[in-house]
């Protein structure tokens, strides 16, 4: 059945940058079928079609789905479980001898639970960072297909570490043989394309540090020689720079272009420490690959502020990530927009230095850029998927917000959506299917998540011999 919202203020994030005021928007067999003013479309619309549901958007803003270009899905399951930890220390002693004693279901449980705080938050698409062998990409893909969002799924390739003098013990690689380039075209044949073309996959090449060149080149050789796409984690600490200088002698995008992991479909994350004076922006914009910023992760890794705003100067395509729970602890793309419009702002001293709508295309059609389905998805336009967000600002934090003030000065719509609408996520639809509304989700039953992610994370934590402790905090047993 059809669907038409009005009387709603839609931000289009298009070429134009257009944002129409008491706007209707019809979706119509998953798609965009018709996008005006509430005053032309409805009359036109209800004659053609008297049974035609009407959804009234009166002080609610529409925008499109949000893109979140860096995701790790199985870590929802670990939210808390690695506090403050530099990078390299959080992997080793932490993240990665959780992730390798996952076990049966646990990365099913995991997903739906990372899903639905997605779904919950207003996004619609995500990019999977590096899918672990112990998470299981069966798993990930019945969640996404039971569950309705969109997802390209990064299978991680890696080959074990080689250089034992940067003590970086990787627990992964006691199934390093399934984590193969072969192993990689297997899971892209069986589900690539799957779910009515809502679920993707990618690979996910092993980050850099001691690895053997020649195992990175064989992934870029395959992504490009097969058509998929590739992410992989970048220059992210401080201690990386000086990896990729010392065992591959280049600057961290020069290897990337060297082992042919750049391209159109080519997502880096974090590129907290390039190397500009080698390159490295000329290089990401000539290849025209993506950068995903997350903000929060590199902040509370303490691995520093990419230098994001000299990027998009040089015409680097900038998506937005959140990166996994233990090192954020949401998947809440809305708090990253808020970050990452702020942040660098004080970092430069130089106030809306990244603006708003900016950082709104950073999480939309950017990010659709990023995994070439900007043709798709990524701004409400006729033609495109309807991967639609409905938001709702209302409360003290969202006042005076009142879409009738706009054109006499009220605020600005997109600045409601990046600083203050978070918690107001009325309505998500994915292929023109809705999934939250009125701010509920439907078909996923959110006490049952919680309380199976409680009973894997016990397990896991058992077989791990991981255990966190209140290090502030005296414990009265």
């Amino acid at each position: 059945m059809a669907r038409l919202f009005i009387h709603a203020t839609i931000v289009t994030v298009n070429k134009q940058r257009e944002v129409i005021l008491d706007g209707a928007l019809l979706v119509k067999a998953g798609h965009i079928s018709a996008i005006g003013k509430t005053t032309q479309l409805l009359p036109k619309l209800q004659s053609e079609d008297p049974h035609l549901e009407i959804s009234d958007c009166t002080n609610k803003i529409i925008i499109p789905g949000l893109i979140n270009t860096h995701a790790h899905l199985a870590q929802s399951l670990l939210r808390g479980l690695a506090e403050d930890l530099p990078l390299h220390n959080w992997l080793c002693d932490a993240i990665w001898p959780l992730e390798a004693n996952y076990d049966e279901e646990d990365g099913y449980v995991a997903a739906r639970l990372t899903i639905a705080e997605m779904l919950r938050t207003g996004t619609t698409c995500f990019l999977e960072a590096m899918l672990t062998h112990r998470s299981g990409l069966h798993n990930v893909v019945r969640a996404v297909d039971e569950t309705g969002i969109r997802a390209c799924l990064g299978k991680l390739i890696k080959a074990a570490e080689t250089n034992a003098d940067l003590n970086m013990k990787d627990a992964r690689d006691r199934d390093v043989s399934s984590m193969s380039v072969s192993s990689a075209l297997e899971a892209h044949a069986k589900y690539h394309g799957s779910s009515n073309d809502r679920i993707h996959i990618w690979f996910a090449a092993g980050t850099p540090r001691g690895s053997p060149i020649s195992a990175h080149a064989a992934i870029g050789e395959a992504a490009q020689t097969h058509g998929i796409g590739v992410t992989m984690h970048c220059a992210e600490a401080p201690k990386d720079l000086s990896i990729y200088r010392q065992y591959y002698g280049c600057s961290p995008l020069q290897f990337c272009k060297d082992t042919h992991l750049t391209g159109e479909k080519s997502v880096f994350a974090h590129v907290v420490h390039p190397d500009p004076s080698a390159g490295d922006f000329e290089i990401l914009r000539e290849s025209r690959s993506t950068v995903s910023h997350n903000p929060t992760s590199n902040l509370k890794l303490g691995s520093g502020i990419s230098p994001i705003p000299d990027m998009v100067t040089a015409g680097v395509n900038v998506a937005l990530g959140t990166d996994g729970a233990p090192c954020n602890n949401t998947y809440d793309m809305f708090r990253e927009m808020h970050l990452a419009s702020i942040l660098h702002s004080g970092a430069r001293e130089h106030a809306g230095v990244l603006s708003a709508y900016q950082v709104l295309e950073f999480a939309t059609i950017n990010g659709a850029r990023a995994l070439g389905l900007q043709k798709e998805i990524g701004s409400l336009e006729v033609g495109k998927k309807a991967d639609v967000v409905v938001l709702a600002p209302k409360g003290a934090a969202s006042a005076p917000w009142d879409a009738s003030q706009i054109q006499s000065g009220g605020i600005d719509p997109v600045t409601v959506i990046v600083h203050s609408a978070g918690t107001d996520v009325d309505t998500v639809l994915v292929d023109g299917r809705v999934l939250v509304e009125a701010g509920k989700l439907l078909g996923i039953d959110e006490a049952q998540i919680a309380e199976r992610a409680n009973e894997s994370v016990i397990r896991i934590r058992s077989r791990s011999g991981i255990r966190t402790l209140l290090s502030e905090c005296t414990v009265n047993k």
